[in-house]
């Protein structure tokens, strides 16, 4: 995996991933920039959420549930110290789809985090405690 981060001016940098993916990376006005983009940190939040997310799905599709919908909110706690690494990082999955087994979600939850997304291992390994919640919304199809 290979990425390049270029400067642009201020602390506003411009990353491009090896797939050729860009996005902006900014700062907050009070720290120089322009708030134009993410900062790096928000950044690390959402690569938990979406790597998570995307075992999530993709294990439910396997176990041959019929997802309609994925969201998770993720809700990350920095240290009050210099630097200001995460403490925590939590979880709330939201799941629809038709016919939903909880124990299927649950699970699928639970390898995602023990097992196959590596940005929460990576950083559970380095002392974050990372946690996690479902909550199974009922989806309801309205044909009548």
């Amino acid at each position: 995996m290979q990425a390049k981060v270029k400067w642009v001016d201020d602390v506003m940098f411009v990353a491009e991933s090896g797939s050729g993916h860009a996005i902006v990376v900014d700062g907050a006005v009070e720290n120089g920039g322009r708030n134009r983009g993410m900062r790096p940190l928000e950044l690390m939040a959402l690569s938990v959420g979406s790597c998570s997310s995307y075992d999530v799905v993709t294990i439910l599709k396997k176990a041959r549930q019929k997802v309609a919908s994925c969201e998770v909110e993720v809700i990350a706690n920095r240290v009050d110290a210099v630097p200001a690494i995460f403490e925590s990082i939590h979880l709330h999955f939201q799941v629809s789809g038709e016919n939903l087994k909880r124990e299927h979600v649950e699970r699928a939850v639970s390898l995602s985090a023990e097992k196959y997304c590596s940005a929460s291992i990576m950083l559970s390994n380095g002392g974050v405690v990372v946690t996690h919640d479902v909550e199974l919304i009922e989806f309801s199809n309205n044909n009548d």
